[in-house]
């Protein structure tokens, strides 16, 4: 690989080199053009509210044979349709359709699916702007919409 440039009226050179070693990071690449901001569904915010349109079960990965509880959920601020995972043993007896839930995401590696649930990277913390958790241990109860 060839020298760094050096001496005087280099600084355009060497910003150029910069430039050119850090676009083949592809972590970079995907900063600088905004691409994970463009993929994700929650258009980059932490959480979003949508309504539940159906309740379905997903196979886990191998070597497990659960079914997980999980939800298809319409977001309110551009109308995309995500799946969440319902956390917690029988969650999915709290929540109906039309409701309204908070979903925010697992946290796997990457912004990817955690776990052995394929393809499903948001949970569900909220139903009808109670908390999912609270719910499930009774110490509340779910409110008429």
């Amino acid at each position: 690989m060839a020298n760094k440039s050096q001496g005087l009226n280099t600084a355009k050179a060497l910003q150029k080199r910069r430039h050119n070693s850090l676009l083949l990071k592809e972590s970079y690449v995907r900063k600088i053009y905004g691409l994970k901001k463009k993929a994700d569904p929650l258009v980059g915010s932490s959480q979003a509210k949508g309504i539940v349109l159906e309740k379905i079960q997903l196979e886990a990965k191998q070597p497990n044979s659960a079914m997980r509880k999980c939800v298809r959920v319409q977001l309110v601020k551009n109308g995309r349709q995500i799946t969440a995972f319902l956390p917690g043993d029988g969650a999915q007896k709290l929540v109906d359709e039309h409701d309204e839930v908070m979903v925010e995401c697992i946290g796997g590696k990457k912004g990817k699916s955690k776990g052995d649930i394929p393809g499903v990277r948001w949970q569900v913390l909220k139903v009808n702007d109670q908390s999912l958790n609270a719910l499930l241990k009774g110490k509340i109860e779910k409110a008429r919409k």
